[in-house]
């Protein structure tokens, strides 16, 4: 069951349940623009769908896994790794500027725009538990 984040009170119930993603990673992204290019090769080049797909996973139970879709994508700012660092998040940010939501993998970002780390911005975000999807099996595969 996917859970809507649609006001403050929805933002603090998801990381306080995740624990603001603590000892938590990125373990699997998956982007979909909505443009194609058609057999004849004509393009439909509009960017009509920028949903981001994301698998969570961190070392505490309750939920161990979760997936959130950051939909109406703005930007999506990766770090796969800081040099010498692993990808542990150690805590994270969620918070609604402006109509936006945005989300980091730091907590009290204070500037997103000049955040160093991976931020992400999107008009809608909704989530659920994925405990199914523990361990290192790719969750999104190409057919």
């Amino acid at each position: 069951m996917w859970n809507e984040i649609i006001k403050e009170n929805d933002i603090k119930k998801l990381m306080t349940e995740y624990g603001f993603f603590h000892d938590a990673c990125i373990k699997e992204i998956k982007y979909i623009s909505g443009a194609f290019v058609n057999s004849d090769l004509s393009m439909s080049p509009f960017n009509i769908d920028g949903v981001l797909s994301i698998i969570f996973q961190r070392q505490y139970e309750n939920p161990t896994v979760i997936e959130m879709e950051f939909c109406g994508l703005k930007n999506l700012h990766l770090i796969s790794s800081k040099e010498g660092n692993t990808c542990i998040i150690y805590g994270a940010s969620l918070s609604l500027n402006d109509g936006l939501f945005y989300w980091g993998d730091s907590i009290n970002i204070e500037d997103f725009q000049s955040y160093k780390g991976t931020w992400i911005c999107s008009d809608k975000i909704r989530w659920r538990n994925a405990d199914e999807y523990i361990g290192n099996q790719e969750i999104y595969k190409s057919i």
